[in-house]
């Protein structure tokens, strides 16, 4: 008869050995998280000597609209369309905003029209054949400030001022990233060098931009009487931005929640059918019950 002793010592010794590669793979499991939380950590508060190459990244702001149920503030929308006008317009363009885009999330139509009717449109031709000027309607875009690419560059010193329709889009950090830069210049640090004709910007791709500060206190009038300081202009041009990348961002997160409200109740309605009525069916036995005065006897073969 064999002895159960080399049994038990290999069956513990297994179950020791699952214990151990158990506890292996949550460290493992653990090291990793960690491992990715670091790593994650560097990619966001990295310092090295790049950096300048490819700009500091710029601080979270609080604008409403990058909540989960946050919307646009209009009002600041309205306050940043008069800054573009006054400030932004005289270099950039904004093509894929038309004026009727701004009739009631900024302004009434009867507003946006007046504002259409102050600038001066090529159209035709005409009956003869000839291209006139009318004032502008609501179907036209924002008017651009050079007539081509080549005509930009030439009053800029070569250099292209991009268009603003989805620049918070087109810009790694969104709005974040082009409201530090508006409020980021500064003097250069010792040992810094800027070619002339640029200027500092620590936000800035290399650290050097040909857009000069633009944005100042009382730079623009507010008509509501909000403070003209630097950082409200800014906050104002980049919500407007921001609108004019993103014009469905309100209804979208409108819909977003109408909808996760929809399935919470289907979610809930499902839930209760699965378990009072499906439940039943599933788990229901057929049972055959004979008759108490059915006698029923086997037949005998021949």
């Amino acid at each position: 008869m064999f002895s159960r002793a080399p049994l038990m010592a290999l069956r513990r010794a297994a179950q020791g050995a699952s214990r151990g590669s158990s506890t292996l793979m949550w460290a493992s499991a653990a090291t990793a998280v960690g491992a990715g939380g670091a790593l994650l950590y560097l990619e966001r508060n990295s310092a090295h000597a790049n950096m300048e190459a490819e700009g500091l990244h710029p601080p979270s702001y609080p604008f409403p609209q990058k909540t989960l149920l946050g919307t646009f503030d209009h009002a600041s929308i309205r306050r940043g369309f008069q800054v573009f006008k006054e400030v932004c317009a005289a270099c950039h363009s904004l093509d894929l905003v038309h004026w009727r885009n701004l009739v009631d999330v900024a302004y009434t139509e009867e507003e946006v029209r007046a504002m259409a009717e102050e600038y001066e449109y090529r159209d035709g031709p005409d009956d003869k054949g000839e291209m006139f000027d009318r004032p502008g309607k609501l179907t036209d875009p924002i008017p651009r400030p050079y007539p081509n690419e080549e005509a930009a560059r030439a009053a800029n010193a070569g250099a292209l001022p991009p268009d603003l329709s989805l620049i918070t889009k087109a810009r790694h950090g969104g709005v974040d990233y082009i409201y530090a830069l508006l409020t980021g210049y500064s003097d250069p640090p010792p040992g810094v060098e800027v070619r002339e004709g640029l200027n500092y910007n620590p936000y800035f791709p290399g650290g050097a931009i040909a857009m000069a500060q633009n944005i100042f206190d009382g730079v623009v009038e507010y008509e509501d009487g909000t403070p003209n300081t630097a950082s409200q202009i800014t906050k104002d041009v980049v919500t407007f931005l921001n609108w004019a990348a993103e014009p469905e961002l309100d209804e979208r997160k409108k819909m977003g929640l109408k909808a996760v409200l929809l399935f919470s109740m289907l979610t809930a309605v499902s839930l209760w059918v699965k378990r009072n009525r499906w439940q039943s069916l599933k788990t229901r036995k057929i049972a055959f019950a004979p008759p108490k005065a059915w006698d029923h006897k086997p037949t005998k073969k021949h």
